[in-house]
């Protein structure tokens, strides 16, 4: 692990940032939004609740009172929660202070806690209120201020007064440039194709949708049947292509594979009418391209959120036809069936839906900077108030992490296809034989035999992998789920060598993900090198490596990563 640097808030490494951080990547959600007015209206029933049931008020009044009576004694037992790193200087033990105003704080958030528990209020509306009360008491944790952080006035007297001018010019900087969320990452670190997607290729095709970019062999022989790759169309396509060590692109071209990727375009308000069929469509045409270059009669695809979406709509589609242009599917952290619940359901209301596709309507798009905050929001201690003390009262410069430059490299999503997945997800169409129609044909998804590869993350609160697993099960055919033990992006950036990497596997898909789970076996290290094993098993025989890239009828256009990458 990689020791901090100056660039990264006290006792956390840069790795351990990074981890939290892009746990913010944006999963296919149905991108209702985080409401002022449904977060104001959850205030309200906490405040009515309060009203109602003023014993309960006076009981947990006077249990705060008893614990900070313990707090001041100092014989109270509060410490943060696990993994809470908020709270990891030395100074919150050592300092007598210091060590009453955390336990103070803690007993005050354990008091606003147990009385929503304690309430009369339903459960899904329980879950709500936790939610909003955890927004107000983040905000107001002692470590977000300047003299409740012993960490940032340690730091002012070391630098003599230069990390107060530091975070101020921060501060005006945020202001002006990011509409005032501190920002996550030093984007003047990275550039694409200079040190991020940089693994040597051409865009072998071009439609208005997507640029399909070909990579160059490393290898004298590669397998016949080729892998395309289709990314999220919520974020740009090198995640799959990051720095040395990280790239998917990269362990595949060394392995002997023959790798295309898909780089869809930004759209604006003049593409307000692409929906799914505009992106299925434009994938058959990439599969047309990829089959002819390669001289193979089908292909293998991966997805990857709302790409996997895409290659599932398209595997419905070919199925209803009975095509046979696909041999293999993966599936990376991705959920179809939307029966399980998580965090960013929890405002999915009518109302809310409702005004979400007006909003999107309105514009044209659904701005990639919109769903960013409502993520970070979702996640408020690691992804706005760690970087309000590294930037702000630290003074430091935003981490360089190239994870985090991606992950704030967002896109835009079309008006038409945004309301869709708004209806696929509230009507749950993928779960449900022929109630979504893909290019005129009706699909059935268990009518998808060819086999498939399903990757979950046990800890991804973004597509929880009981959803993922829900969604594997949701085929026919022969199908090979994995749960890897990390989150949402984790899961998907694992390159074998991690001595912390696991993964879970188990042949069978009981009705019950957690008899699943019971049953399995665990696997040291990353899950890439068994999706490897699996991927060499469905790509037919090798052959001498092509000495060119793309062909007579698709020749190079320009060299990777293409064009559509770099609109903003």
């Amino acid at each position: 692990m990689a020791a901090p640097t100056e660039n990264q808030p006290r006792n956390t490494s840069p790795d351990e940032l990074a981890a939290s951080a892009a746990e913010g990547m944006l999963g296919p959600n149905p991108f209702v939004g985080l409401r002022p007015a449904d977060i104001l209206a959850t205030a309200q029933q906490i405040s009515t609740q309060a009203l109602r049931q003023p014993a309960l008020v006076v009981e947990q009044e006077a249990a705060l009172v008893r614990d900070l009576i313990a707090v001041l004694g100092g014989s109270a037992p509060f410490t943060p929660p696990p993994g809470d790193k908020r709270f990891t200087d030395p100074a919150w033990q050592d300092n007598a202070w210091y060590r009453m105003t955390m336990q103070g704080y803690v007993a005050w958030r354990n008091a606003l806690s147990g009385f929503i528990e304690r309430s009369s209020l339903d459960a899904k509306t329980k879950e709500r209120a936790q939610f909003v009360m955890s927004l107000f008491t983040d905000a107001l944790s002692p470590t977000n201020t300047l003299l409740g952080n012993p960490a940032a006035l340690k730091k002012i007297v070391e630098s003599g007064g230069a990390s107060l001018l530091g975070g101020f010019k921060n501060y005006v900087t945020d202001l002006l440039k990011n509409q005032g969320m501190p920002e996550q990452v030093d984007r003047t670190a990275f550039q694409v194709g200079k040190n991020l997607g940089t693994s040597p290729g051409a865009v072998v095709f071009r439609n208005e949708v997507l640029e399909l970019i070909q990579y160059a062999p490393s290898t004298g022989q590669v397998y016949g049947r080729p892998q395309l790759i289709v990314p999220p169309q919520i974020n740009k396509f090198y995640v799959f292509d990051l720095s040395e060590g990280k790239s998917i692109v990269n362990y595949l071209v060394s392995n002997e594979f023959q790798v295309f990727v898909v780089s869809w375009r930004n759209p604006t308000a003049a593409q307000r009418d692409w929906d799914m069929d505009t992106y299925v469509s434009a994938l058959i045409e990439a599969i047309a391209a990829v089959r002819d270059i390669t001289g193979s009669d089908d292909v293998n695809l991966h997805g990857a959120c709302s790409g996997a979406m895409t290659i599932s709509a398209l595997l419905g589609h070919l199925a209803s036809r009975g095509e046979k242009t696909v041999n293999a599917a993966t599936l990376m952290v991705a959920v179809l069936d939307n029966t399980t619940d998580s965090q960013l359901g929890l405002f999915a209301t009518p109302e809310a839906i409702a005004a979400a596709k007006q909003g999107s309507t309105s514009r044209g798009v659904l701005a990639g900077e919109e769903m960013g905050r409502v993520f970070a929001w979702l996640r408020p201690n690691d992804l706005v108030w760690s970087y309000w003390v590294n930037n702000y009262l630290l003074g430091k410069t935003p981490p360089a992490f190239d994870i985090l430059y991606w992950n704030n490299d967002t896109t835009r999503l079309p008006a038409k296809m945004h309301g869709q997945l708004l209806d696929i997800f509230t009507g749950n169409l993928f779960s449900k034989p022929r109630a979504l129609t893909v290019l005129g044909t009706p699909i059935d998804l268990s009518e998808v035999t060819c086999d498939k590869y399903v990757v979950a993350g046990m800890t991804d609160h973004i597509t929880p992998w009981n959803g993922v697993y829900n969604s594997a099960r949701t085929f026919g055919g022969k199908t090979r789920f994995v749960l890897s033990s990390s989150g949402h992006i984790q899961s998907l950036i694992n390159p074998p060598g991690n001595p912390k990497a696991k993964y879970f596997s188990n042949p069978e898909l009981p009705a019950d993900s957690d008899a699943w789970l019971a049953a399995a076996q665990t696997e040291k290290d990353s899950w890439w090198s068994n999706w490897r094993d699996w991927l060499t098993e469905r790509s037919g025989a090798r052959r001498a490596a092509p000495a060119s890239l793309g062909n007579e009828r698709y020749p190079s256009i320009t060299p990777a990563p293409g064009t559509y990458v770099m609109e903003a």
